[in-house]
């Protein structure tokens, strides 16, 4: 009796391995040809998985989404407040290996979205999702006392969101100007200009 073919896990190890290679050598490297050669499978099968490569570059961004949201939920699990907040900012920053491996990711996708709707699209609907929620819990430290500037939230969270940017693309083309120290310092400085004590001075 044939082997059943579980179509969802194969869907799954397609988009993986089609991320591994966007992180070694950017969209280029993620040929049809290399995608089903490291995926095991004979040159043009790829179309029994996905319609075309458009496809797959997005499940391949989604992926890198779906990791950076699962980073967010794990950092900022039983947090509140500023706590929270902090855990937001650190958790998006290329702060170790497995976050500047995305932020590579992230680089060659900005630069798809320049003419692909769909992944202009999907990153839009990120940037709204992070907003809203950086939002709230800036509502919440400033009911609790526990911010005091005179940046509106809407400045603070431009604020959070370009220093996400840049750290994002110098860790990936410069990485001597996004070292792990001068992040954290760029983010103690942020904290402080709201402030809010850094951890040396509480």
């Amino acid at each position: 009796m044939p082997k059943a073919i579980d179509h969802d896990q194969r869907r799954r190890d397609i988009i993986d391995v089609t991320w591994k290679l966007i992180v070694k050598g950017g969209l280029e490297a993620a040929t049809m040809r290399e995608i089903a050669s490291e995926a095991g499978f004979a040159n043009g099968a790829l179309k029994h998985y996905f319609p075309g490569k458009d496809d797959i570059i997005q499940g391949a961004y989604q992926l890198s989404m779906d990791r950076i949201v699962e980073r967010l939920t794990e950092s900022t699990k039983g947090l509140t407040g500023i706590a929270a907040f902090r855990a937001i900012v650190s958790a998006t920053m290329p702060l170790d290996d497995e976050s500047r491996e995305s932020a590579r990711v992230l680089l060659a996708f900005w630069e798809r979205g320049l003419s692909s709707t769909d992944i202009r699209d999907a990153y839009q609907g990120h940037l709204a999702g992070w907003r809203a929620d950086s939002l709230g819990l800036i509502a919440q430290c400033r009911e609790q006392g526990l911010i005091d500037t005179d940046a509106s939230d809407e400045e603070i969270v431009r604020e959070m969101i370009y220093m996400n940017v840049g750290a994002t693309v110098l860790s990936a083309i410069a990485p001597g100007f996004a070292d792990r120290a001068s992040i954290e310092a760029m983010i103690d400085d942020f904290f402080e200009r709201l402030g809010v004590p850094t951890a040396a001075d509480a």
